[in-house]
């Protein structure tokens, strides 16, 4: 063994190394792990990867009927186009036909019925792409048309559900109703969103000896699909081996979803012993594919002189699609979000999960929270109309407080609430007030440019509604050199999970990033993983590592103090070295040192989250570990001839406790940002009479470009608030909340539509506010004054 650091080093030598800390740990803004390869296209996904001899590729035939009988499926055509090798219908399924990730009701491909436009019938095995699609569409298959339904409101009104309806209620909101001085009765459409991820459905999969799988899927759930292959393949979970080492976007598309083209790879795989492959062209994953959960809100709501609420009745109605898929947690996370900010005193909020003739709606970036934030903001706009007030000073009078005013309607008490202050900040940061006068003299004298500005709050739950996935695992080897791997359940779809989880093991052991590998997510490594998903990933994965390492550092400690004869607190790791007594060690001695008398290098680690719970018969509990808090001010630009508008400006102050890694950090608020606003703008999902999905490919459907982007875009972290709770080094979750913060651009458009009214009236723009509907609110608004003057 090479001579300790202490005898090659001189004291002021070691002084300085030791004065030092490492540069890539917690709370550095270290670049993407994976950016260097993504920018250069080295970076591999799964199209990417070399095929395997014999490779097969999929193609499915889907359905042309929104909802019809199957009468009959002829395959002879497509066994006549050369190079085909199977044709795949669901009584060739070996094991279980349905993939349901919660509960039943989404079969792998139609066996007797089709529920929406677009429902994949069959698959055909091919030894090209171009040759497996010939030849689907080369099948003949006959129906017999059934009643489809396909609007919300519907299915609401014939009670046409998925799942169970459910409901919150905290106090008598029928009797505060009742007394409240003003009553505001009204109804949302709020559309969905294309998950519109760069890389779309794929799955590889290769046969193993042993009558296994190794499945190679773009997936923000690696465990789902290991236990979905299994179960239709009849095979027990530990035959599966699921890796997955970045996806080229998920914002939730991935989680269940992923499930189709793996498990029809893995069943044809199965079936001819040949490796298979299966990548959706963009249009066939987007009328395939569910989407973001379209709602219909209807709402009564009681307020006073101060525009104080007194009694809120919020009905929320999914649009979940033919299935359940994740709906029944998404309706419950839109109803724990029907209060963003505010206190609701006395309130009824109820949920509902429709059925429609559509493809199965989907987890998507907010998990259903957004679409319950939409509503409340736009009642506090219309408030502020109705009583001539700042909408913005409207919303500050209902933020939660403190004692009374501090409990949602689900039961779960507000604490560290730090809204009111961002609030604050961003007013004098963002200077809303000044701005807010200057544009209403410009709105005066310009008739037909013009402006408008909102501020808007955030406050989002960080858990898992279902408590059970609130767990994590990680894997940590040091090899003899000082190397070290790492490996978590946590998957990589371009947030930078894996930076950041690398980062909180190098600051543990305190050594640089350089020193960590981290390998792609595989169900042999850290099993029983739950979904990158509902903003945990480094919340409970990069938990899991921090005990993994501080596991092996405690062994260190131990082996160390126990070999020089010198207590634990005579050691200290630093900067890539370790001292030990009066001597120092370079990290890699130490570690040939621990190895050469037989301590163990490797650990695993667990977290789960405490103190959550939720009563779902009671509809109480504590369904969040915390909040995080945001806000964003927007100014906006429209033209009142033509509908068109622009973001000229957007100020926002977003809390992540301690930052992780603030370049990180602030790249995901500036894109969770840009991606709210498009949805609640430009990103306009159409279908027509037959349940066909017509805004199905890019060149129908708008997603926000740079252009797009405000030409002024100012982002700032709340500084020096740590994460009062145990997380990670005191961070908070930054995933999933920046994207409400787009609820401003929608409102700032509403509200310079309504300064053609003189800010009388709130226009009645459903979401996405596209610029025909900007013109509609435009001429409502001419007509109400019209009507008025008459």
């Amino acid at each position: 063994m090479s001579k300790p650091v202490a005898q090659t080093l001189t004291q002021a030598e070691l002084e300085t190394l030791f004065s030092q800390s490492i540069t890539t740990g917690v709370g550095r803004p270290v670049k993407h792990e994976s950016a260097s390869k993504q920018v250069s296209g080295v970076a591999q996904y799964i199209d990417d990867k070399l095929e395997f001899p014999n490779q097969l590729h999929l193609y499915a035939r889907t359905s042309d009927k929104a909802h019809a009988r199957i009468l009959s499926i002829d395959t002879t055509p497509c066994y006549q186009i050369e190079g085909v090798r199977l044709v795949l219908l669901a009584k060739d399924i070996p094991g279980n036909l349905d993939i349901g990730a919660v509960a039943a009701g989404d079969p792998l491909l139609a066996k007797d019925i089709v529920e929406y436009f677009g429902q994949p019938i069959l698959a055909v095995a091919a030894n090209n792409h171009e040759t497996a699609r010939k030849a689907a569409q080369a099948a003949i298959i006959e129906y017999e048309e059934l009643e489809a339904i396909l609007d919300v409101e519907e299915a609401l009104a014939k009670k046409h559900f998925v799942l169970d309806s459910h409901q919150h209620k905290y106090g008598d909101s029928t009797t505060a109703l009742k007394s409240a001085p003003y009553r505001l009765q009204g109804k949302l459409h709020i559309g969905g969103q294309e998950h519109f991820y760069l890389e779309t459905q794929i799955a590889s999969v290769m046969p193993t000896e042993d009558g296994g799988m190794i499945v190679y899927s773009s997936t923000q759930n690696p465990t789902e699909i290991q236990k979905l292959v299994a179960g239709v393949l009849d095979l027990p979970m530990h035959k599966i081996v699921v890796d997955m080492r970045r996806m080229g976007g998920g914002f939730g598309g991935k989680e269940t979803q992923a499930a189709m083209p793996a498990c029809l790879c893995a069943v044809v795989a199965y079936l001819t012993k040949q490796p298979t492959k299966m990548r959706l062209p963009r249009m066939e994953d987007m009328m395939i594919t569910g989407k973001r959960h379209p709602f219909f809100v209807t709402y009564d709501i009681g307020y006073d002189d101060d525009g104080r609420l007194h009694g809120v009745e919020i009905k929320l109605a999914g649009n979940c699609g033919f299935s359940p898929d994740l709906s029944g947690s998404i309706v419950d996370r839109a109803m724990f979000h029907a209060d963003n900010a505010y206190y609701l005193g006395d309130a009824t909020i109820t949920g509902y999960r429709c059925k429609t003739n559509t493809a199965s709606n989907t987890a998507y970036r907010g998990f259903g929270g957004p679409q319950g934030m939409v509503p409340i903001e736009n009642i506090m706009d219309s408030i502020a109309r109705r009583l001539r007030k700042d909408p913005l000073d409207v919303r500050r009078i209902n933020y939660y407080g403190t004692n009374a005013r501090n409990v949602t309607p689900y039961h779960q008490t507000v604490e560290h609430n730090i809204i009111a202050e961002m609030t604050q900040e961003l007013v004098e940061s963002s200077d809303y007030y000044t701005r807010r006068k200057a544009i209403i003299e410009f709105n005066k004298h310009s008739p037909i440019l013009k402006k408008g500005l909102s501020m808007t709050p955030v406050k989002f739950g960080i858990s898992f509604t279902a408590t059970f996935l609130n767990q994590a695992g990680a894997l940590i080897h040091i090899y003899t050199d000082g190397s070290i791997h790492l490996n978590h359940g946590g998957t990589e779809m371009g947030q930078g999970l894996n930076t950041k989880v690398a980062q909180i093991v190098a600051e543990v052991l305190q050594v640089d990033c350089e020193r960590i590998h981290i390998t792609a997510t595989n169900t042999e490594k850290v099993p029983n993983t739950s979904p990158t998903a509902a903003s945990s990933g480094t919340d409970l994965n990069g938990k899991a590592a921090q005990n993994a390492a501080l596991t092996l550092k405690q062994r260190l400690l131990e082996f160390a103090a126990q070999h020089y004869q010198v207590s634990e607190q005579d050691i200290e790791f630093k900067n890539s070295h370790v001292r030990i007594g009066s001597q120092f060690f370079s990290f890699e001695e130490l570690i040939q040192l621990a190895y050469f008398n037989q301590i163990s290098l490797s650990s695993t680690g667990y977290y789960k989250t405490p103190k959550i719970h939720y009563d779902r018969e009671l509809a109480r509990g504590r369904p969040f570990y915390y909040y995080s808090y945001g806000a964003a001010c927007c100014e906006v630009l429209i033209d009142s001839l033509t509908g068109e508008y622009k973001v000229l400006r957007t100020d926002i102050l977003h809390d992540v406790g301690a930052s992780l890694n603030p370049a990180i950090d602030i790249g995901q608020i500036e894109g969770g940002f840009i991606q709210g606003m498009g949805w609640l703008t430009t990103e306009e999902l159409i279908w027509n009479d037959k349940g066909r999905l017509m805004t199905n490919s890019p060149a129908s459907y708008k997603i926000p470009a740079i252009a797009d982007t405000p030409l002024d875009l100012r982002v700032k972290l709340v500084e020096s608030r740590k994460n009062p709770e145990a997380t990670v080094y005191h961070s908070k979750a930054v995933g999933e909340p920046p994207f409400m913060l787009g609820i401003a651009a929608w409102c700032a458009l509403k509200d310079a539509v309504s300064s053609v009214s003189d800010y009388r009236y709130q226009p009645e723009i459903d979401a996405p506010a596209t610029p025909e509907k900007i013109l509609f609110g435009i001429q409502e608004m001419q007509q109400k004054i019209n009507q008025q003057s008459q």
